[in-house]
């Protein structure tokens, strides 16, 4: 069912998609969704808890490639991770920014918990998982401020199937 939460769930996530989180305003997702201004505000009392829906709605999609790539090995989800990061930059900023979304009334971390508990188990230990997950988050971003082609480095699925595996050993 289509109802007007959903509508405005949708259209924020349009914009981040399109534009970036930055652009997410009250305004702009009634506009985006066809209905007055007023309207957001009986689903989401502040602007932090319809980011925490739409950023809900991003974690989704990506734990929807994430969990089963981790479970054929630390380097595909490594390269779902990328792909994501590439394709969905917007959402993928959104997503963590945890000093945006904390107490905005998504439990994001109920999802996400599992993906480093499931990197974790691939990779033998907490610390290792942790050092693969920070490389590869850091190459994601890295690669989307253009850093690496300002110092001449190639961050392609291939440098990031290499870094994780190599670090989740």
């Amino acid at each position: 069912m289509d109802t007007t939460r959903d509508r405005l769930v949708a259209a924020g996530v349009d914009i981040v998609d399109e534009s970036g989180h930055l652009e997410v305003g009250i305004r702009a997702v009634a506009a985006r969704a066809g209905v007055s201004h007023g309207a957001p505000r009986r689903y989401f009392p502040t602007l932090e808890s319809l980011l925490a829906a739409i950023a809900a709605t991003g974690v989704a999609d990506l734990d929807a490639v994430l969990r089963p790539a981790t479970r054929r090995g630390i380097g595909d989800a490594a390269v779902e991770y990328w792909r994501f990061a590439q394709r969905r930059p917007g959402m993928f900023a959104l997503i963590f920014r945890h000093d945006l979304l904390d107490g905005a009334g998504a439990d994001l971390r109920a999802t996400t918990g599992p993906w480093f508990h499931a990197i974790t188990a691939a990779a033998g230990d907490a610390d290792r998982a942790l050092t693969c997950w920070a490389a590869v988050h850091g190459l994601c971003v890295l690669a989307a401020t253009r850093v690496p082609d300002a110092v001449g480095v190639v961050v392609d699925e291939a440098a990031v199937r290499r870094v994780a595996e190599r670090l989740s050993r």
